[in-house]
């Protein structure tokens, strides 16, 4: 009986660690990818190749220049081609706003 507690045991830590591993991913959207304009530092850092100064400076860039496309993140410090190409399956910059489609609209 005791091996068996055992391993019922370690089953309920792992699944417990699943639970929390995937309650912890960041701003998701509905298509499974993080918003890079609204994402946090922390919530940032889930993404590869993102350590704390990349999503620092991630978040100061959108500050003054909010993402139209997730190919402006090459404009930021820290991120180049081969980051961005490993990034784009995984963000998003979210949905258009019906004001930006005005002013496409009107450059017609």
């Amino acid at each position: 009986m005791g091996v068996i507690l055992k391993r019922m045991k370690v089953l309920q830590i792992m699944m417990a660690v699943c639970l929390l591993a995937a309650l912890s991913v960041g701003p998701v959207t509905a298509s499974g990818k993080i918003n890079i304009n609204t994402a946090t530092v922390e919530e940032l850092q889930t993404l590869p190749e993102i350590g704390p100064k990349t999503a620092d400076a991630i978040v100061k860039y959108r500050e003054k220049h909010p993402f139209k496309s997730v190919d402006e993140l090459i404009e930021v410090k820290g991120i180049g081609e081969k980051t961005l190409e490993k990034l784009k399956p995984l963000v998003t910059v979210g949905k258009k706003t019906k004001k930006a489609d005005k002013k496409t609209d009107s450059k017609k």
